[in-house]
């Protein structure tokens, strides 16, 4: 907190508000104060003919949006006026540092002792700012300013956070403290509240509420063929990802190709890509994206022949290793919130879910590419065997020997051949096609030395760990 009678001066100014946010992160506070009005000696309060709406910038620019435009990256700030013993008294709240240092015209500020300093001139307070942003998870950082419960209550869909929990909704205080308890809002030392990253993230009504995560909302694009040439509808979520979550997935299902089946003589449309699977793919990149990358969230891809789904940031496990991988969870706090709401699970079950469905429903294997700090999983529409390429094929036994492992079993040319819904002619076909995995390296002998006809084969991995034993 820093007072000041009737400071004016427009670059002292910014320095001091990059100064106090950068310290309120160091220290752990969510936000730092600039007082008018208050003498700096004694704390005495004398009052201040200090006006920010009349004062000019630079270029006799306004203010305010002249301190936002030479702020990098400019935090929230709040202005609150009032009278104290019949003194006029101005307050500026400012946000706590995110991610990196707070900046005013390129230079980066702190606070030593009662004076601003800037940052580069001490080394050790550099480098413990640096360690204190890096502790801060994303997900507990403030997506907006102090707020009345009123306010609160109006921009979070309250009533999903219990409704998804299976509870019933209890009275206003009590949701304040359980919504606290769980990190989604904080409780100031002014009686108001802010919103975390994470409770807006989940719970908000509209995501253009929180400026700083609405880049954050996923996005769904349906073209017209094959390729992005021509775009036929974009729609961007606008509600937190567990309020909106079901609205999302049936969006997408209903957007996907369908395809035509006949039972019992009638017609009738079905999905052409399992609805399962879609959800998990979505609640996925849900969680497991990078949400430290600004300006970037899931974007959800339908072509005619395929849907793609991108989030940002590179998966923490390596996408061969996708099925049966120990659980790892980039965003803890998410995920446990998505757990208890009942969109995802932290126990690593989702792609074997998701291999399961594609192989039933007789799709092509996922491809996962990794590249530019994102992860793209695609799934193509239903294709025969004789249609795949060999990428193709090779992914798809690869696949199928996962999910045998998985159950504790192997693949056989019979297990591969029901896979494909081949009949027992082709056994020699589908021989080649496990040929053509062993020389990916994806697949290998369970024992090498079984007679051909008793010959089963497990993932690479999965043999590896066999012989270390």
């Amino acid at each position: 907190m820093e007072f000041k009678e009737n400071l004016a001066v427009p670059s002292e100014i910014g320095q001091r508000i990059s100064g106090l946010s950068n310290s309120a992160t160091l220290h752990r506070k969510p936000r730092a104060y600039l007082v008018w009005g208050v003498a700096d000696a004694d704390h005495s309060v004398v009052g201040t003919h200090f006006d920010p709406y009349v004062t000019k910038g630079k270029g006799n620019e306004d203010l305010i949006p002249w301190l936002h435009r030479l702020l990098d990256p400019a935090p929230a700030m709040t202005l609150h006026e009032g009278q104290v013993g019949g003194k006029r008294v101005l307050v500026l709240e400012v946000q706590a540092a995110s991610h990196a240092p707070v900046k005013f015209n390129g230079e980066e500020y702190i606070r030593v002792g009662s004076y601003t300093k800037k940052l580069r001139a001490n080394v050790t307070l550099n480098g413990q700012l640096w360690r204190a942003l890096d502790a801060t998870p994303y997900e507990l950082q403030l997506a907006s300013d102090p707020m009345t419960p009123e306010e609160l209550l109006s921009k979070i869909d309250y009533a999903s956070y219990y409704s998804l929990q299976g509870w019933q909704v209890p009275a206003t205080d009590d949701v304040l403290e359980q919504m606290v308890n769980h990190s989604l809002i904080t409780d100031e030392d002014t009686g108001r509240f802010a919103v975390t990253n994470l409770g807006a993230l989940l719970f908000a009504q509209d995501l253009r509420d929180f400026p700083y995560i609405e880049r954050k909302a996923a996005r769904v694009i349906k073209y017209r063929g094959q390729s992005k040439v021509s775009a036929e509808r974009e729609v961007e979520g606008r509600r937190g990802y567990a309020t909106g979550f079901v609205g999302l997935v049936d969006f997408v299902n209903d957007a996907l190709p369908r395809s035509e089946r006949i039972d019992k003589a009638l017609r009738e449309q079905v999905h052409a890509y399992p609805v399962s699977a879609v959800r998990e793919l979505i609640a996925n990149a849900l969680v497991h994206q990078d949400l430290s990358m600004t300006g970037a969230g899931p974007l959800i891809e339908i072509y005619d022949n395929r849907l793609e789904i991108t989030n940002p940031g590179e998966p923490l496990v390596d996408p061969v290793m996708f099925i049966n991988a120990a659980p790892r969870s980039r965003n803890e706090k998410l995920a446990t919130m998505l757990r208890r709401c009942g969109i995802c699970e932290e126990r690593g079950s989702g792609w074997d879910r998701i291999g399961f469905e594609i192989e039933f429903n007789q799709l092509p294997a996922p491809e996962v590419r990794v590249s530019a700090s994102h992860t793209v999983v695609t799934i193509y529409g239903p294709k025969v065997v004789k249609d795949m390429t060999p990428e193709e094929r090779v992914r798809a036994v690869y696949l199928h020997a996962c999910l045998r492992h998985v159950m504790g079993d192997q693949v056989t040319n019979k297990t591969l051949r029901e896979r494909f819904r081949m009949p027992e002619s082709k056994t020699s076909t589908v021989s080649v096609y496990i040929r053509e995995a062993l020389e990916a390296n994806l697949i290998a002998p369970h024992d090498p030395s079984a007679s051909r006809q008793k010959m089963r084969y497990v993932p690479f991995w999965a043999k590896d760990t066999t012989e270390g034993i």
